[in-house]
């Protein structure tokens, strides 16, 4: 049971009911022990259930600790519950109606309900001259309340005569009713003062045309609270006799009672929990069969409602005092109308053209003033006129509550690769890539970062290193068309690529500019196996997904994300092929039967291992891909293999001064999604036999014009001085405030290899300024001069790859 307020009893906190001849807060009291001895009841007080999906799930907030003073809040603040529940009573309550006239929004005008609570709950007078506008019976409660306190007041009442249980309690307190008339406008500045009456179908009495007050209660009747069974996708209709929408029939197994049924008696709404909560139980095997309770509250007979939705018509709208409609958003009655004139006649777009119901209270005191209004201006009924929406959240939910607990390390999910454990054996400090823990470098003990990446950078150069490639993004591609679909994407054509090659390919946005990369294989025919980078294999499948499904449903492929599927363990180095020969057994690895840029599937240790002669770090390299199960057994027996050969674990800050000192690029880091495959010196890799996603956009004026950045080598003039990456390229030190910027530096590294800085950046014609200096300024103010040179620093004949 979730209960909006801080203690149980809904409208009878603010009321001087009775049941069973008891007060009704014991009768409370009474029942909520009851309940809280049960050992299969839960109770959330201070929970708002602000949602209803399908499936019968509810949604809820529970506020924990705002109530108490500041230094007594520890811990959660609000909890968010989900309920799944076989069936759900919806007993929500009503929202109490205010009426429309001139300045209603005077301070001092208060809902009838609201003077009640004052009254009751907190012990507050909210006035000592009080008139009570009502076109109902239930605000003569509000009326002999103040009455009660000593209080001067007069009711006004559009209704010819009203002869219920409150009316006559009313009059035989000497309370003044004056029938037939309506509240026409209030005066008043910071508070109210006074209001003007009109007569309704009859004369005002002599000497009540205008009565001084500084309290002004009103009702305009009730709407219950059907936020809950419109969004479970039940359709409210509309009740004439009690001028407000009802629930109807379910859409799920759920039942309204009480205000929230549009029984607003005490009686009505006692007698319809009992009939709600038999039909919750019904069906359900382990129901025990008691007696229904049956309980009785003081009778009342209420007189017909008399609907008024607004006092002033047309030309008193338009041009009298405003009649306010939504309080929080300033919608009128004239705005109403306007909007009708304007040619808005759907209830929706009338929303949207006054802003009604776009506050913080979502259109629960005023929308279903603003649809009558409207509907009257139409000359159509309420039910033709329709309802807005009503959408989640029931009242506002903070983003703290809906985050949870999804903070800090839990803000995003953790992947770890399968060889994670692995990696922290061998000492790994790790780094964030998308949303995997990558080995970032192993340091011994005494080391910082630059020495041990210097270690393991000279390890793969001049021995043999290991890398846990595992995060690569790999994408399972089958299916006829699975050539042709790929010819699409890529710049290049996998057309003529033979089962058992690999090739790397550039991916490119419409707008021709690059967005991932990655080698590939053919496995036959029919079948591809992509590679993407590590923080963009989601990203690119879901691409690749829509460009299939929307654009080209007529090819038969079918893509499997398998990222997780495989482990994945670069050998680089010198040594490399030794380490291989020694635990697999099954492939010749010799140069000729093994060439660059091939696969080949053999076992390791009985395990299948699937290996690609590819490098991203210039050496002889190979990748070996295995079952994600396998992984460690396979890796470790590879750390024995090398043992006579020094091999060494590295990581991915190696990784990138492996691959800077060959110029290869990181897309996301040497790119920034204005960068075409020309900029980046890639132009050959454009297949001209083909189309291509964004090759068109090649062709544009701007992506083929003059002093566009492009991909270039930076030598700094101090051999010990590492540019800054992100450091913007000058023409020479300034100390101009604004001085023009040509390009900027990507990628930035120490070479161990070379003995000295290098950086890659984006030069603006950066091909036409090889061996130009030029300047780049860093974030204290300095510059530092660099020689402009090409992006390959280290083998650039590509030898140290087949070496034998």
């Amino acid at each position: 049971m979730t209960d909006n307020g801080a203690e149980a009893g809904g409208s009878l906190l603010a009321a001087d009911e009775t049941i069973d001849g008891r007060p009704a807060l014991d009768w409370v009291a009474e029942r909520m022990a009851e309940l809280s001895a049960l050992p299969d009841v839960r109770i959330l007080m201070r929970t708002t259930a602000f949602g209803y999906q399908d499936h019968n799930l509810v949604t809820a907030c529970e506020r924990l600790h705002d109530h108490l003073p500041i230094r007594q809040r520890a811990g959660t603040r609000e909890r968010i519950w989900k309920i799944r529940a076989r069936h759900v009573v919806l007993a929500t309550g009503a929202h109490e109606r205010p009426l429309v006239f001139g300045n209603n929004d005077i301070p001092g005008i208060m809902l009838a309900g609201a003077v009640s609570t004052y009254l009751h709950r907190y012990a507050v007078l909210p006035g000592r001259r009080a008139v009570v506008f009502t076109n109902n019976d239930s605000a003569y409660q509000c009326a002999i309340g103040l009455k009660r306190q000593g209080v001067d007041v007069t009711v006004v009442d559009p209704r010819v005569m009203s002869d219920g249980s409150l009316p006559r309690e009313a009059a035989q307190s000497g309370i003044r009713v004056i029938h037939q008339a309506v509240v026409a406008e209030a005066h008043g500045g910071k508070h109210v003062a006074g209001v003007r009456l009109r007569g309704l179908g009859a004369k005002l009495p002599d000497g009540v045309e205008s009565l001084p007050c500084d309290l002004l209660a009103m009702s305009g009747g009730w709407n219950p609270v059907v936020h809950l069974y419109a969004q479970s996708r039940g359709k409210p209709r509309w009740c004439g006799e009690r001028a407000c929408f009802v629930p109807d029939a379910p859409a799920q197994p759920q039942g309204s009672a009480g205000a929230a049924n549009g029984d607003f008696s005490l009686q009505a709404a006692l007698d319809g929990g009992v009939r709600a909560g038999l039909a919750a139980v019904q069906g359900i095997a382990s129901a025990r069969t008691v007696e229904a309770p049956a309980w009785s509250a003081r009778p009342v007979q209420a007189s017909p409602l008399l609907p008024l939705w607004s006092v002033g018509k047309d030309r008193q709208a338009s041009r009298g005092p405003k009649q306010f409609i939504d309080y929080q958003n300033d919608v009128s009655v004239s705005d109403i109308l306007l909007a009708v004139r304007e040619g808005y006649h759907s209830v929706e777009h009338v929303k949207r053209y006054t802003a009604m119901g776009f506050g913080t209270d979502q259109g629960k005191l005023g929308n279903i003033n603003g649809m009558a209004v409207l509907a009257e201006a139409l000359n159509q009924s309420i039910p033709e006129t329709g309802t807005t929406t009503y959408r989640p959240n029931y009242t506002p939910v903070s983003f703290g509550a809906l985050a949870g607990r999804e903070l800090g390390d839990h803000f995003d999910p953790i992947r770890k690769t399968c060889l994670h454990d692995w990696n922290v054996e061998q000492g790994a400090l790790f780094e964030d890539v998308g949303n995997w823990k990558r080995a970032h470098y192993y340091p011994k003990p005494g080391e910082d970062m630059h020495a041990a990446v210097r270690r393991e950078c000279l390890a793969v150069r001049n021995a043999v290193g290991i890398l846990d490639y595992s995060t690569l993004g790999k994408i399972d591609v089958r299916g006829p068309d699975a050539a042709e679909f790929l010819n699409r994407l890529y710049i290049n054509s996998w057309t003529k690529l033979q089962p058992g090659r690999c090739r790397y390919g550039l991916l490119l946005d419409e707008n021709g500019m690059v967005m991932d990369d990655g080698v590939s294989i053919r496995l036959a025919d029919d079948h591809f196996l992509l590679t993407t980078t590590t923080s963009g294999a989601a990203r690119i499948m879901s691409w690749m997904e829509r460009w299939l499904q929307t654009e080209w449903p007529d090819l038969k492929v079918y893509l499997t994300s398998v990222t997780d599927q495989y482990a994945v363990a670069t050998i680089a180095g010198p040594h490399a092929r030794k380490v291989l020969r020694a635990v697999c057994r099954d492939i010749d690895f010799d140069n000729e039967a093994f060439p660059f840029m091939s696969f080949k599937e053999g076992t390791i240790g009985g395990v299948f291992a699937r290996v690609l002669r590819v490098s991203f770090s210039g050496e002889l390299s190979y990748e070996i891909y295995m079952p994600a199960n396998s992984g460690r057994a396979v890796v470790e027996q590879l750390m024995r293999a090398g043992e006579p050969y020094g091999i060494t674990p590295y990581g991915t800050e190696t990784m990138h001064v492996l691959r800077g000192e060959k110029g290869f690029i990181i897309v996301g880091q040497d790119t920034d999604g204005s960068v075409s495959p020309v900029d980046l010196g890639m132009g050959g890799m454009i297949a001209k036999t083909k189309d291509c996603l964004g090759k068109r956009s090649l062709m544009r004026s701007d992506t083929r014009s003059a002093g566009r950045k492009q991909f270039v080598g930076l030598l700094a003039e101090d051999p010990a001085c590492v540019l800054p990456e992100g450091g913007q390229i000058l023409q020479g030190p300034t100390q101009a405030a604004i001085a023009p910027m040509f390009g900027h530096v990507t990628s930035s590294y120490m070479s161990p290899i070379l003995g000295r800085s290098i950086a890659l950046a984006l030069l603006k014609g950066g091909q036409e300024r090889m061996g130009q200096t030029v300047t780049v300024a860093t974030a204290d103010g300095r510059f530092m001069p660099a020689r402009v040179c090409s992006p390959v620093f280290y083998d650039p004949e590509g030898t140290r790859q087949n070496v034998e």
